[in-house]
């Protein structure tokens, strides 16, 4: 039997999951938009809890999501929440492992004043405002908002067990329908694990889902044991979504980790990470990036190494002087150490200005003990919102209680402040173990960007390793040099799957032929692209402009009208003529204009500063009413009997035109983004397009030179000038079409001269009309020999056949491209901006004759 995640697979197929719309009432009420992957995880539920299919799970419904540390899993519960809402659910049941985690949570869902609250200021859910309420039993919820009770399991069992005043009993179950959701579920499986569930937490909670048939259970964890045949017996039914660690590192959606390891003695060591740490701080300022990195000492097994470790650190502090730096600076052998320095130098930052600087940033009030129970509550605060502007704190010593539950994305750093290992014969220890999962835990990445339209949440430099900002995409690891331990924890870390130990990879130099360099495209060329910018509605000045096409709305007035009958006959006449169902066509704005400023008075989306933004050419809700282009040109049809039909109220009058806005409102939301693409800009080509290294894994088909791939697709590119770079050392797909346009390149030299094709190594991005950013994979340049004036600028993207139909919006957008054929002028030369769609080995034909049809060839 498949996993669940893969039955949906198999089922419904990638494409068909990805095209499933996420409703409004998710998309509009979070705070945070959300990741493809996200979109995913909802995408799956609604699929699996409306339609039938073989392998659907059996009610009451159980899922686990299987999603990564990091990976945003309150947002997914939070976007759950809010749908199972919309499906007539009420009451919500929220339980972890541990307190630490139930305060944050409680924050996330219900303090608007926190940072990492998950919902917009109003949640508005088919035209009603919903609260967010806690509650300490289920008597005390409402059938109007969403009614959320936080316990620990640990809690919920001896509540249930041993009943007292208040609290929940087996029977609140019984006649309300739940949904029950699990944080860091994996604590939830001891007695499947032990063999026996009697007694123990997880009985409770499968008790729990099975008072009542329309319950839900949805458990969210990082870390299922797949090695575990109990587990996978339990879960393999359940397991809607997987979504590891090594997912989400190829996803560039955290940090990379690198080991830094030293033969210096833990002070040198310290020193080292605050000189790396003052490095971040200082080129993040001068690149407009607001970060304050955090560093994170850690102690081996207790409190009191932990406090001693805190004490030393602040007369490290107190005595930090210029001699100390400049030792670190003559012997260390790290290059991004020594590159450190060289920024220093080149910034006029002196050594003593370097140890000035580190003992103004990390004095003792802005250092943080984790294990000090006797502030746990401050401090739980102040761990939870370390990005913070107004958080003082930038270095943390803890033991163990930072391994589960603790966000962070501005930890850079973590010094190990002991050197004895765990491991035996070359498998890691417990300990080791542990401090994988912390370091799994700090690589979260930091989100920034450098331009408008760039996305702030992946990273941006693997494919430009010399680039300075790559170091605020690594998380870096400071131990002493130990061979044994370093192996032990590679392969910890690997088992996780958030480290691609460096044995693996190998770096690829790309440089532009001296040919190109020389080329009169290289020297006085341009290159098109665009940006992506906040919607402008400016020129939205009707409903049409945005696209609303459900403007006919038919209500059903309610009426007395009925009759008896029984199995097998009628009892009374059938309703004459004139009692049948008629029409009335209403306009509008023959509706008592106070009804309508009502309707619109119960919908946040038709307060004026709502509707203002989609209808900025509006001057006043009267405008909005009265203007034909808007509501003042609109019907409604009531459908009813005759004497019904003459006598509409105006409650009738209301519930009509809350029909009527909900689908307004559905139609704009649909048809309108917060972001699109610009018009085109120019940068000359000579500024975009540079030499760069990438790095590649060893065994990829990226770490193959185009000379070196198999031989239906082997070209030397070094013979070859039309193509910019020294080589290609891309897909299997890639190479393909490279190898197609050298075999058509001397069809194209007869009509076309100063041909370049250039590999797009993320230096250019193109945003479609919905802001969705694209990197097309290479550029055509050509220009006609009969008209030298004439330059064309062709994107082209080759595509594996398993991702065209995941990635269609691409080749839509290639399509719209290549229909406009823009002509853009620049002094006397006129550049033809044009696209092809996907390039397929598959579909080599069809493609040849699309690109051949473009030139007229």
């Amino acid at each position: 039997m498949a996993f669940l995640y893969d039955t949906l697979l198999q089922e419904f197929g990638k494409r068909a999951i990805s095209q499933i719309s996420i409703p409004t009432h998710i998309s509009d009420n979070l705070k945070f938009s959300q990741r493809p992957y996200q979109q995913e995880a909802f995408q799956r539920f609604i699929l699996c809890h409306s339609e039938n299919f073989a392998g659907k799970p059996n009610k009451p419904l159980h899922l686990l999501y299987n999603m990564a540390t990091g990976s945003g899993k309150t947002l997914v519960m939070a976007g759950l929440m809010l749908h199972l809402y919309e499906k007539g659910y009420r009451n919500f049941l929220f339980f972890v492992n541990s307190n630490n985690i139930i305060q944050k949570t409680k924050d996330n869902f219900l303090n608007s004043q926190t940072s990492k609250y998950l919902f917009n200021d109003k949640v508005v859910i088919n035209g009603k405002e919903v609260l967010l309420k806690e509650i300490d039993n289920f008597d005390e919820a409402d059938q109007e908002n969403i009614n959320i009770k936080f316990t620990t399991i640990q809690q919920l069992h001896i509540d249930l067990n041993n009943t007292k005043e208040n609290s929940v009993t087996y029977e609140d179950f019984t006649d309300k329908k739940i949904i029950m959701i699990a944080d860091e579920a994996h604590h939830l499986s001891s007695g499947t694990k032990a063999g026996n569930l009697f007694g123990s937490w997880e009985e409770t909670v499968l008790k729990i889902l099975h008072q009542n048939f329309d319950n839900i259970l949805l458990e969210f964890t990082a870390t299922l044991d797949y090695e575990s045949r109990e587990i996978i017996n339990k879960y393999k039914d359940k397991v809607i979504y997987k979504y590891d660690l090594s997912q989400f590192r190829t996803d560039k959606f955290s940090k990379e980790i690198n080991l830094v390891r030293s033969s210096y003695d833990e002070k040198e060591r310290i020193i080292q990470a605050l000189i790396l740490n003052l490095y971040r701080q200082e080129l993040a300022t001068i690149n407009n990036i607001n970060l304050k990195p955090v560093i994170l000492f850690k102690a081996k097994k207790t409190i009191k190494e932990s406090e001693q470790n805190k004490e030393n650190f602040h007369k490290l502090i107190d005595d930090l002087s210029e001699t100390m730096v400049e030792k670190i600076k003559k012997t260390s052998t790290v290059s991004i150490v020594q590159k450190a320095f060289q920024f220093f130098e080149a910034k006029n930052i002196s050594l003593n200005e370097i140890a000035k600087r580190i003992h103004i940033n990390f004095r003792e009030e802005n250092c943080l003990s984790a294990n000090n129970d006797s502030e746990a509550e401050k401090n739980q605060i102040l761990l939870n919102t370390l990005e913070d502007e107004n958080n003082p704190i930038r270095a943390v010593f803890a033991v163990q209680k930072l391994n589960e539950g603790w966000d962070v994305l501005n930890l850079f750093d973590i010094v190990r402040l002991y050197e004895d290992r765990d491991g035996k014969d070359g498998n890691p220890g417990k300990t080791t173990l542990s401090e994988a999962q912390l370091i799994g835990r700090g690589a979260r990445y930091y989100p920034f960007a450098l331009e408008e339209g760039e996305d702030k949440f992946v990273r941006k430099y693997d494919d430009d390793i010399s680039n300075d900002l790559k170091i605020l995409e690594e998380l870096y690891y400071h131990t002493k040099e130990d061979s044994r331990y370093i192996s032990e924890l590679k392969k910890a870390l690997i088992e996780t799957g958030i480290y691609e130990d460096e044995a693996n990879l190998e770096t690829k130099k790309l440089t532009l032929k001296s040919t190109f360099k020389n080329s009169e495209l290289y020297k006085k060329g341009y290159v098109f692209s665009n940006k992506k910018l906040l919607k402008n509605f400016d020129k939205v000045k009707s409903f049409i402009d945005l696209g609303v096409t459900k403007t006919n709305y038919r209500h059903h007035l309610s009426s007395g009208s009925g009759r008896v009958s029984s199995v097998f006959f009628e009892l009374e006449s059938p309703v004459s003529f004139d009692k049948a169902i008629k029409s009335k066509d209403v306009e509008v704005k023959n509706i008592p204009k106070h009804v309508i400023t009502y309707a619109l008075s119960q919908n946040p989306f038709y307060y004026f500063d709502s509707l203002s933004r989609y209808f900025p050419n509006i001057s006043s809700l009267s405008d909005f009413i009265e203007d034909e282009n808007y509501l003042g040109n609109l019907e409604i049809t009531f459908l009813g009997n005759y004497s019904r039909l003459q006598e509409i109220s105006h409650f009738d009058y209301l519930q009509a035109l809350n029909g009527l806005l909900q689908n307004i409102e559905t139609d704009i939301k649909n048809n309108s983004t917060e972001y699109e693409g610009s018009e085109y800009y120019s940068q000359p080509i000579r500024e975009v397009f540079r030499d760069k290294e990438i790095r590649v894994n060893k065994l990829s088909e990226r770490a193959k030179s185009q000379s070196e791939t198999s031989d239906k697709f082997r070209v030397n590119l070094d013979k070859e000038d039309w193509f910019s770079f020294n080589d290609n050392f891309g897909t299997i797909e890639e190479k393909a079409f490279v190898s197609l346009f050298s075999r058509r390149f001397e069809g194209f030299s007869h009509k076309f001269e100063n041909i370049h094709l250039i590999r797009n190594e993320r230096e250019i991005k193109i945003f479609d009309k919905y802001g969705r950013a694209f990197e097309p994979d290479f550029l055509l340049f050509c220009s006609e020999r009969a008209n030298k004036q004439l330059t064309f600028q062709v994107f082209i993207e080759p595509k594996g056949a398993h991702l065209i139909g995941y990635d269609k919006w691409k080749e839509d957008f290639l399509k719209v491209i290549g229909n406009e054929k823009k002509s853009i002028k620049i002094y006397t030369d006129t550049y033809k901006i044009t696209a092809v769609p996907f390039y397929n080995y598959g579909n080599e034909n069809e493609f040849k004759r699309v690109l051949e049809s473009i030139f007229e060839i």
